[in-house]
């Protein structure tokens, strides 16, 4: 089969690659090896609605370029591979008024034209198990890296995954840096949370996650993480999905989250979300329910997304100290209609019960709706379009924000 001038560029680099394992270098190593290209154009408004507003609208276009790698694994009771990334971010419109949408790096005059990244994943395999030292982005409860604008969230350190055990998966690892959506440069780690006082960065944050499945419909799992001079966490959750006859189910996700200081830090939180989804021929109602308890909110990552029902679009996930809230959603997949890739939904949510100033209780509601399609054949196949519209309000001098996101994207298979 012929493949592209990009592609076989990337062959090229990658039998370099393996030709540094020699003598253990194998066929697998390139035959399984795998390449695309992401194109994502992404405009962002957002405008501010209070009195007195810092800034009155946040508004950018950008184009991002994400070219991803992986390769398979030589051959022998321990297998090697690499994995590389790079990321490149294009200004297409923004002024110093309108900066600061998440998409562009912050500059003191304006947004750059450009920034780039690159980075690359030693990795080695031993049966079901695989060791990897690099640029990682990892998928776990603890630590889930950011990837809803323009470029993804990524960090460096180690992280071993297992499969060995049947039904049981296993990670653990450490980061030690941590690279925002929109920079370039690597970072010490840093913690985010409502009322978080005393936090400092750090280069050693810790985990350790086994998630197991009972059985098709029954899963359960335990995540444990410490970044090192500011908190320690423990997460439990619960996800059971009822069969519930032809083209229905409903489903439960329950998660607990502890999380307690370490170093001189103030952290203080206990975090219990309930969501149920009713899904019936296309159609999905869903309900969550969240509440927080302890001094400071919800500690995560900087940057990162958050593992709580109730994290959404716009608002920093409804975790003030104490805060209850609620959510109500609707999906609907058109493919039940007979037109496969157009999807819709949409969400309300509503907290209360926290403290906005001295004596004022909070409360703050948001509104989202989504709608996308992808193009399911002829010459635009692959081709995805979202648009995305919130609305948050909130008492007392908070933020007042509409806001929309039109986001483009194609991957392109290189190899």
């Amino acid at each position: 089969m012929n493949k592209k001038p990009i592609a076989l560029g990337l062959t090229s680099a990658t039998l370099g690659l393996s030709l540094a394992f020699s003598p253990f270098a194998e066929a697998d190593f390139l035959k399984d090896s795998k390449a695309d290209l992401e194109l994502r154009n992404f405009y962002f408004n957002s405008d501010y609605r209070q009195d007195g507003a810092s800034q009155s609208k946040r508004d950018e276009w950008a184009q991002g370029l994400i070219l991803n790698y992986q390769s398979g694994f030589t051959e022998g009771p321990v297998g090697f591979g690499v994995d590389a990334i790079g990321l490149l971010g294009l200004k297409l419109d923004s002024s110093p008024d309108r900066q600061n949408t998440g998409l562009l790096p912050v500059g003191s005059a304006k947004a750059p034209d450009s920034y780039s990244r690159m980075g690359a994943t030693a990795k080695a395999r031993i049966s079901k198990s695989v060791l990897k030292v690099g640029t990682l982005i990892p998928s776990l409860p603890t630590v889930l890296p950011n990837d809803g604008r323009l470029l993804p969230q990524t960090f460096r350190g180690a992280q071993l995954s297992s499969l060995d055990i049947d039904g049981l998966t296993f990670d653990a690892g450490r980061l030690t840096s941590n690279t925002l959506r929109n920079v370039s440069g690597h970072d010490d780690i840093e913690v985010d949370g409502k009322g978080i006082k005393g936090a400092v960065p750090s280069d050693k944050f810790d985990f350790a996650s086994a998630n197991y499945k009972w059985s098709k419909d029954l899963a359960t799992g335990y995540h444990y993480a410490h970044l090192e001079d500011n908190y320690t966490q423990n997460i439990f959750n619960l996800v059971h999905t009822l069969p519930l006859g032809k083209s229905q189910s409903f489903k439960t996700d329950l998660r607990y989250a502890d999380s307690s200081k370490d170093g001189n830090t103030n952290i203080d939180n206990q975090a219990f979300g309930a969501r149920f989804t009713y899904s019936i021929q296309g159609h999905s109602l869903g309900t969550a329910y969240q509440r927080m308890k302890g001094t400071t909110g919800f500690p995560h990552l900087d940057g990162t997304d958050s593992y709580l029902v109730n994290y959404v679009m716009i608002s920093p996930d409804f975790a003030n100290p104490e805060e209850k809230s609620w959510q109500v959603r609707y999906d609907y997949d058109f493919a039940a209609l007979g037109l496969p890739g157009l999807t819709f939904m949409t969400r309300y949510l509503k907290g209360d019960n926290f403290e906005r100033s001295k004596g004022v209780e909070g409360t703050e509601w948001e509104r989202n709706t989504d709608i996308g399609y992808v193009f399911q054949s002829g010459a635009l196949k692959n081709l995805g379009v979202k648009w995305r519209n919130g609305t948050y309000r909130s008492n007392d001098k908070g933020n007042d924000i509409d806001q929309n996101r039109f986001i483009v994207s194609y991957t392109l298979t290189l190899l």
